[in-house]
């Protein structure tokens, strides 16, 4: 019996397989003609880029229901739940504020060191903990990547967006300890916003160019956690950058204040900490005896009477610059192996 239904005779397979090689051809001309009829391709084809972004715009639902339900499921087996966002910033800065403040006295030359701390701690943890989930988000989620089809990039997005939400909530602790520490509220707070937008906009490529890198060598998510707390220790977190001694060079000043977590706490504590802004270099007129009292003294009040390293119009172009940057490459970077995440 052959494939067409028929009685074939003996000798005639050969035929029938002749048959059935010169109607290949033609099926796959078939084939070819509907996929393209309706706009039908291939899986594993990479789309371009502009389709990319297309395709996770359309999930940006999908993207905010993952992000929140992950957020409310983090903390659910902990007592205190979600409280835990909260205390573990806390927690840390009580830690380095015995360590640096109390031993080491870096909190000389700041008014008002626990508030200063506070900022750079919760400020400094947002793009912390992006990096580090955005290094292990492939291969923490490869279940859910083998088993549906859409763009992998909503996956770095959402735990960004986790991390965003918790850094809201995180804020209501941190404006009470703000204003309670003697902090008035000025219309020069609403400049959070886009300090905060900018940050987010950097942390998300950030995590997407740590996500490919996760995906391909697991060492990097335990690499990574490293090389943030050095990074923290550079960034001026737990001192000023401005009262470091004068023997370090002033282009090595400059590479610490223009680094991106710096640039982003530094534009925080402006908006949201008078003290900071009055005693800013360049705050008021130069004065050299004064200003070379405070080299001596580390007064904070004499600081603002020395010359300004770095203006704050810097500080907003930096910002925006490492913010666009980051995310054209991030977006690049892992568009171009789309294709590969979830394989083996």
């Amino acid at each position: 019996m052959g494939n067409r239904g028929r009685l074939i005779a003996p000798g005639s397979l050969r035929d029938e397989l002749a048959l059935e090689a010169d109607d290949e051809p033609a099926a796959r001309e078939s084939l070819a003609g509907l996929a393209a009829q309706y706009g039908l391709r291939p899986s594993s084809a990479r789309p371009s880029l502009s389709s990319y972004l297309g395709r996770v715009w359309q999930r940006r639902h999908f993207i905010l229901a993952y992000a929140t339900a992950r957020n409310v499921s983090m903390y659910t087996e902990a007592r205190l739940g979600q409280l835990w966002q909260v205390l573990t910033p806390l927690l840390n800065s009580a830690v380095y504020y015995l360590i640096f403040g109390v031993l080491f006295k870096a909190n000389r030359g700041i008014e008002n060191y626990t508030a200063y701390l506070v900022t750079g701690v919760f400020i400094f943890a947002f793009t912390e903990r992006s990096i580090v989930v955005g290094s292990t988000v492939m291969r923490a989620n490869i279940t859910l990547i083998r088993a549906l089809h859409f763009p992998r990039a909503c996956l770095p997005l959402a735990y960004v967006l986790v991390e965003f939400q918790q850094l809201l909530l995180s804020m209501l602790v941190l404006f009470t300890i703000v204003l309670g520490t003697g902090e008035p509220l000025t219309w020069y707070w609403l400049l959070l916003v886009p300090t905060l937008v900018l940050q987010a906009t950097f942390n998300v490529g950030a995590a997407l160019i740590m996500a490919r890198f996760g995906a391909g060598a697991q060492d990097i998510s335990q690499l990574v956690p490293f090389l943030l707390r050095v990074w923290r220790y550079f960034c001026g977190v737990m001192y000023s950058i401005a009262s470091l001694p004068a023997e370090l060079p002033e282009w090595a000043k400059n590479v610490l204040s223009f680094n991106p977590a710096a640039v982003y706490i530094s534009l925080t504590r402006y908006a949201i900490m008078a003290t900071y802004r009055a005693d800013a270099p360049g705050a008021q007129p130069y004065n050299a005896a004064r200003c070379a009292l405070f080299k001596v003294t580390k007064v904070p009040s004499l600081q603002a009477y020395c010359h300004p390293e770095i203006a704050v119009s810097q500080l907003w172009l930096a910002a925006v610059g490492w913010a666009v940057v980051t995310l054209v490459a991030g977006v690049l970077y892992f568009w171009q192996a789309e294709t590969r995440y979830g394989r083996g």
